[in-house]
C-alpha cells in the first residue's frame, strides 16, 4: 500500500506519541523535538486539525513534558502499554471513529522513532491510513535509532517530511490568516 503524498486539512489528524518527562530529555536533540512538537500543536489548534496525544505507561515514564503539556491546554491523553498505538484496542477504536468522520491521514510526532513511532506508522499503514512523519518532531535515544526508524517507516510506505513541510503543505497559500498567525513561530526554526 502506498501513502497519499499530499496533505489535506480536511482528512488529517496530528498524533503526538509519548513525549514524556523520563524519556524525552534523553533522546537525541530533545529541544528540537519539543520545539517542533509545540509548533505542530499550535498549528493544529489554529487551523482546527484534530489531535490525539499518547503516553507510554505514564505511571512509570511520567507525564508529558511541561512545555508540550502547557501547549496542549485541555487536550487529554491516551495511556497505553503497547508500543504501537494501533495495538491498543481503545485507541484503535477511537481512531476508527475518526476515520468514519473522514480522517484518512495521520501526521506523526513523538518518541521514540524506532519503537513507538515506527510501530504506530507501520500499524496505521497496514490499517489503510496515509502516514506522514514530521522527521524533525521525532527522535530516539540515539541518533542511529532515530535515523533507522525514519528509514524503516519510509520503506513501509510513510512519507517522511518536516514540521515546516507539514504546515506549508496544509496551508497551501501565504495570504491566509492562518499563515499570518503561524509566521512568527516559523521565523526562528529549530535545528
Amino acid at each position: 500500500m502506498t501513502c497519499e503524498h499530499t496533505l489535506q486539512l480536511e482528512n488529517a489528524l496530528l498524533l503526538v506519541i509519548d513525549p514524556q518527562e523520563k524519556l524525552l530529555p534523553k533522546v537525541f536533540q530533545p529541544q528540537r523535538v519539543i520545539a517542533n512538537t509545540i509548533l505542530l500543536i499550535r498549528f493544529a489548534r489554529q487551523v482546527g486539525l484534530p489531535m490525539l496525544v499518547t503516553t507510554q505507561y505514564e505511571k512509570g515514564i511520567g507525564p508529558i513534558v511541561e512545555p508540550i503539556r502547557k501547549e496542549m491546554g485541555q487536550q487529554s491523553t491516551w495511556d497505553k502499554v503497547e508500543f504501537g498505538c494501533l495495538n491498543n484496542p481503545q485507541f484503535a477504536g477511537h481512531l476508527e471513529n475518526q476515520r468514519a468522520g473522514g480522517t484518512k491521514t495521520l501526521i506523526l510526532s513523538g518518541i521514540e522513532s524506532h519503537i513507538c513511532v515506527a510501530q504506530t506508522a507501520m500499524g496505521a499503514i497496514k490499517g489503510g491510513y496515509n502516514v506522514h512523519v514530521a522527521s524533525d518532531a521525532i527522535s530516539s535515544r540515539t541518533e542511529w535509532n532515530w535515523k533507522i526508524g525514519l528509514e524503516r517507516m519510509k520503506q513501509a510506505g510513510a512519507v517522511i517530511s518536516s514540521t515546516e513541510m507539514v504546515i506549508f503543505e496544509i496551508l497551501k497559500r501565504s495570504d491566509s490568516p492562518h499563515f499570518r498567525a503561524i509566521l512568527p513561530d516559523l521565523k526562528e526554526p529549530v535545528q
